[in-house]
């Protein structure tokens, strides 16, 4: 009995040896990217989108001698104006300004990706809403069957 339990903490072992094996060669093969590049540097342009000013797109990065090609994206709204890759954190809206009837806020560089330059802060604005909210639809009185 002594014996098989030895014989099973041996397997066990050297199962544990070649998982752990297995798990450095894959994190060695995937660490460059695409193609097994052994290149620690990449440097990427601005995702530039596939059909007019956004959407989906593609960034080229490049590394020595190297380049590679990774997806990407551009919103579709008014973040398009300041980058995909700058992420910001935004203050509250402020008072409605009667002259311009807009509203702004700023935001403050949270993170740069893919080290991209990145405005320290930017300021929004959108038009002030006067519209009070509609009661909640489904009103009596009107649909189908009456």
């Amino acid at each position: 009995m002594r014996g098989l339990f030895s014989t099973i903490i041996v397997v066990l072992v050297a199962l544990m040896i070649v998982t752990t094996e297995a798990g450095k060669n894959k994190k060695e093969k995937n660490k460059g990217g695409k193609g097994g590049s052994d290149c620690a540097e990449w440097r990427y342009g601005s995702c530039v989108a596939n059909n007019g000013d956004c959407g989906a797109g593609t960034r080229e990065g490049t590394c020595n001698e190297q380049t590679k090609k990774v997806k990407c994206r551009v919103p579709c709204n008014w973040k398009k104006n300041f980058g995909a890759d700058c992420k910001y954190k935004f203050s509250n809206w402020g008072e409605c300004d009667a002259a311009t009837s807009t509203k702004s806020r700023t935001g403050t560089l949270v993170k740069a990706l893919f080290s991209v330059d990145c405005q320290q802060t930017i300021s929004v604005s959108k038009p002030c809403t006067t519209k009070v909210k509609n009661k909640p639809k489904g009103k009596k009185g009107k649909g189908k069957g009456n």
